[in-house]
């Protein structure tokens, strides 16, 4: 069966392209365009979220704030969606990321093991 998987991270690195190797799943891929006001980005999140079964979240340590990946968590949390974190080590604020942990369903250190954990579904 197709899952329908919302990606939310941030921009700065290739992991959504090594996400999206998988088969069988529908990704909902935010794109923010620099001409793009935050609430008609904002709009698309939260009606994406809604559709997905499945919120795939990747904090890697060096995303600059994970703000936006925290309100897509959350929100996802509120509709009882399944959560994968993807919680890399060594970010500067990593105490303070440590909350994230509980929204999620499961939390893996590595990308790697996030995307084997999503192959499973």
């Amino acid at each position: 069966m197709e899952q329908r998987v919302y990606l939310a991270g941030g921009f700065n690195s290739n992991w959504r392209e090594r996400v999206k190797k998988l088969d069988n799943v529908i990704f909902f891929d935010p794109e923010f365009k620099l001409d793009q006001k935050w609430f008609e980005y904002g709009a698309w999140d939260i009606h994406y979220i809604k559709q997905c079964d499945i919120v795939f979240g990747y904090m890697d340590n060096k995303n600059p704030s994970g703000y936006g990946l925290s309100v897509e968590l959350g929100y996802a949390k509120g509709l009882n969606k399944t959560i994968i974190l993807v919680l890399e080590k060594g970010h500067e604020k990593d105490n303070y990321l440590q909350f994230l942990k509980v929204t999620a369903d499961v939390v893996y250190e590595k990308l790697l093991d996030g995307i084997r954990f999503l192959a499973t579904f």
